[in-house]
């Protein structure tokens, strides 16, 4: 099969490939956008995961490709299996997304309701659409197709390179004596990954914003590998590197100016504050069968049919309107203050707060440990040392902080005398 796409041109497909992308758990992909509420926003972002998903596994195999042109695998089996699970993972990545966000995990249930049979000694907490992937990679009837399609790999390998926490049952990552697993991982999860190569030329192409255009097939012809202890790590070379650092500001002005949209915003706003209320009745099913119902239609039916103040709010397209915007790199509690005045004065509002960070070597979270490093290797100057790309760019400390956009919303025809209010009050 060949599919036409508007991003990278044809796209060919293995029979066994067909075989997974025809399945009920991928194709309903169709039916979840890829930005969500951002078709109001942008009217041409109308995409679905189906097809980004799709531009990722496509992404994966020249990312592999060019790791390893010139890597001498004993046997060529080896080579294979490991490119078909890489390229499996990167197209099964999204397959558990909830119905329009993010948003929607407010209304998943608890992570032992689905049963997941490779998750194991975890303490219980609400599931995310990461956990129904493993599941319906792991464990359901996609499980079986992928099996029946792929007889060297099996579904948990799929999931070991999705989910770099999972333990690995056997030896299917060693080649040589050597571990691969660190860098297929990075293939679909890390600063360079097929992941955000698609997403962020895709949005852009279809948001109208020149945001995307970056030289990927420049990066991805200089993406390596460089071993440490035994593992394969990804690698870039140095020659490439003023491209990555074009990448990475790209991708990180593309969260300020458009996923950050400040009527994208307010729609999950409203959405959140719609699933987070007592007479919400929306819930994601554990059952995965019954989950495959679950799309973007499916709750626009659901909202359209509530008599929740919020939820006719979004059904109607009638969202709150920003009355301020403060951008910032330092907490403030300017806006706390100013919403206090307005709800005081008898205004309904909403408040939002969104972060994003350039890079996630900026993290300080526990599974900081987790991420696999990427190097910059020199293929003219072998004396030159092989060090982690964070420290070979200026781009990590002159980006390090966090960029907040804080905004109040309130009802479309209280913006003006809000405004005023908030004038006259010096606030």
């Amino acid at each position: 099969m060949e599919i036409r796409d508007p991003i990278h041109g044809n796209i060919d497909i293995h029979p066994k490939m067909e075989a997974v992308m025809s399945h009920p758990v991928y194709q309903r992909l169709r039916q979840i956008k890829q930005l969500g509420f951002g078709e109001f926003s942008y009217p041409g972002a109308t995409h679905n995961r189906y097809m980004h998903s799709l531009g990722a596994s496509h992404n994966a195999g020249r990312i592999f490709d060019s790791i390893f042109k010139g890597y001498s695998f004993a046997k060529a089996t080896d080579k294979w299996r490991l490119r078909e699970a890489t390229v499996l993972a990167a197209l099964l990545h999204d397959i558990g997304h909830g119905p329009l966000s993010h948003t929607t995990e407010e209304v998943m249930p608890n992570l032992s309701e689905l049963k997941i049979p490779c998750y194991k000694n975890q303490k219980d907490r609400r599931a995310n659409h990461e956990d129904y992937t493993i599941k319906f990679v792991t464990d359901s009837d996609l499980s079986r197709c992928i099996s029946e399609n792929f007889q060297d790999i099996s579904p948990l390998h799929i999931a070991c390179i999705i989910d770099k926490t999972l333990s690995v049952p056997d030896d299917f990552f060693i080649v040589g004596g050597l571990d691969f697993r660190p860098i297929l991982t990075q293939i679909i999860s890390s600063e360079l990954d097929a992941d955000r190569m698609d997403y962020l030329v895709r949005d852009s192409y279809y948001t109208g914003t020149n945001y995307g255009h970056v030289d990927m097939d420049w990066i991805i012809a200089n993406l390596s590998y460089h071993i440490v202890n035994g593992s394969l790590h990804l690698a870039l070379n140095r020659r490439a590197l003023y491209t990555f650092d074009d990448f990475l500001i790209s991708r990180h002005h593309m969260y300020l100016q458009v996923y950050f949209h400040h009527r994208c915003i307010v729609y999950d706003e409203m959405l959140n504050l719609y699933l987070t209320s007592p007479e919400c009745d929306f819930r994601l099913p554990a059952d995965i069968n019954e989950y495959l119902r679950y799309t973007d239609y499916l709750l626009y039916e659901h909202l359209r049919t509530s008599k929740n103040y919020w939820a006719k709010l979004i059904a109607e397209r009638k969202p709150y309107r920003v009355t301020f915007e403060f951008h910032s790199l330092a907490e403030n509690d300017r806006l706390d203050k100013m919403q206090a005045a307005l709800n005081k004065e008898g205004f309904s509002t909403i408040q939002s707060n969104s972060q994003t960070r350039l890079s996630k070597y900026h993290a300080t979270s526990p599974d900081e440990h987790l991420i696999h490093k990427i190097y910059v290797i020199d293929q003219f100057d072998k004396l030159s040392p092989t060090i982690p790309i964070e420290e070979t760019t200026h781009i990590f400390k002159m980006y390090e902080g966090t960029r907040r956009v804080e905004r109040l919303y309130v009802p479309a025809n209280e913006v003006d005398r809000a405004k005023k209010f908030i004038e006259a009050n010096r606030l």
